[in-house]
């Protein structure tokens, strides 16, 4: 199954598009998928900065090299990719090489001329190469309507995030970018879908003036509404997951070109991480089952960590000492039936300490009622898992 591409736009600057997609590439990555991110803001690149620490070496070639490759003639779209080292492992194209000719090699580019002699071909032939390679391509695109904003807006996503600040110009570029786009979509010569966009409210600040800060969510919400639309859950309603869709102001992380996934593991509900999760999950769900998300946000965002996690067993059993015996006959028996069981005691201390847990499912044995102990199980449970 060929992977998606993923464009992140924000019509104005200063919105954390670029942190936003480097971190929710980290997080896709850590869930197990296979991620490329090209920066194709050529005027003013900079996605690179966030990975720079886990590069070994400075990028040799970048989006500016593929269309030396078109006039060329060679198709060789992984030529430029800078793998990652380290924890993360996911793959990136820079815009270019940073040296001196680079200022001059971007204003020679005349797209106009370059799509009339078949670029729009060769990049669709690239494309094809980078879905069959990685599950996801995450694109960082050029602010504001330009024709490098067009390409990546309307020629090569399956689906759009749009970022936005509480203030009109930023929301009425954003949805005026994604009418603009779908109606592009509709003229070209490859086989596109409507677009699916994500309107994601960042750099949000509702902890002081709550009132006002209520006022321009609803604000937000009615700019942008229509954009939900075409995904969002009939049940599910357009505030509460614009709630979900918000990436809060946290001024440390406005310091320089950080990756605070890289150290908020288990965020809790006021850090950044946990906003970034979010939006990460709804990628990885491909913008499906938010009546889940809207029911329990950890069993959502669990969902698509677990996919492709192993775990050493199947099956977690969680007793009562007064249920012993009955977990003992259990046991024998899911072994009998190759499963890989493993018991544990309820409220055991060492359980409740630890960050991950190691079986796929958990099974309690309930004596007349679920204690307090058990209930507290379950939800950890799904946190972890």
């Amino acid at each position: 199954m060929p992977g998606t591409v993923v464009t992140f736009y924000s019509y104005k600057g200063g919105v954390g598009r670029s942190f936003t997609l480097a971190n929710i590439a980290v997080l896709l990555a850590r869930w197990g998928n296979r991620v490329l991110c090209l920066d194709w803001d050529l005027e003013a690149p900079g996605l690179d900065t966030y990975f720079r620490p886990m590069m070994s070496a400075p990028p040799s070639g970048g989006v500016v090299d593929l269309i030396d490759d078109f006039r060329e003639g060679r198709l060789r779209p992984g030529a430029h990719t800078t793998r990652l080292t380290g924890k993360v492992k996911l793959d990136v194209i820079t815009a270019g090489r940073a040296d001196d000719a680079y200022v001059r090699r971007v204003q020679d580019l005349d797209w106009e001329a370059l799509y009339e002699q078949g670029f729009g071909d060769y990049l669709e032939l690239c494309r094809e190469q980078w879905t069959a390679a990685y599950d996801y391509v995450l694109i960082d695109s050029r602010t504001g309507i330009s024709d490098i904003g067009g390409i990546c807006t309307a020629h090569l996503p399956d689906r759009l995030v749009v970022l936005f600040t509480a203030n009109v110009q930023s929301m009425k570029g954003a949805v005026e970018i994604a009418d603009r786009a779908n109606a592009a979509r509709d003229r070209m010569p490859y086989d596109r879908p409507q677009l699916t966009v994500l309107p994601v409210l960042s750099r949000f600040d509702a902890r002081e003036e709550y009132a006002r800060s209520e006022e321009w969510r609803r604000i937000c919400l009615e700019e942008t509404k229509d954009l939900f639309r075409s995904w969002l859950d009939r049940d599910v309603s357009p505030d509460v997951m614009s709630r979900h869709l918000t990436l809060p102001y946290v001024s440390f992380w406005t310091f320089g070109e950080q990756l605070p996934v890289m150290t908020e593991l288990s965020p809790t509900a006021d850090q950044i991480s946990f906003a970034l999760e979010t939006v990460a999950a709804v990628v990885a769900h491909d913008f499906d089952r938010t009546d889940l998300l809207a029911e329990n946000r950890d069993a959502y965002v669990a969902g698509v960590r677990a996919e492709k996690r192993t775990f050493a067993h199947d099956v977690r059993v969680s007793t009562t000492r007064p249920t012993m015996r009955l977990a003992e006959e259990l046991m024998k028996y899911l072994v009998e039936l190759g499963i890989r069981p493993v018991l544990s005691f309820s409220g055991e201390r060492s359980m409740l300490e630890k960050t991950e847990d190691d079986a796929k499912h958990l099974c309690l044995i309930v004596d007349r009622e679920v204690s307090r102990w058990q209930s507290a199980e379950v939800e950890l449970f799904l946190h972890r898992t």
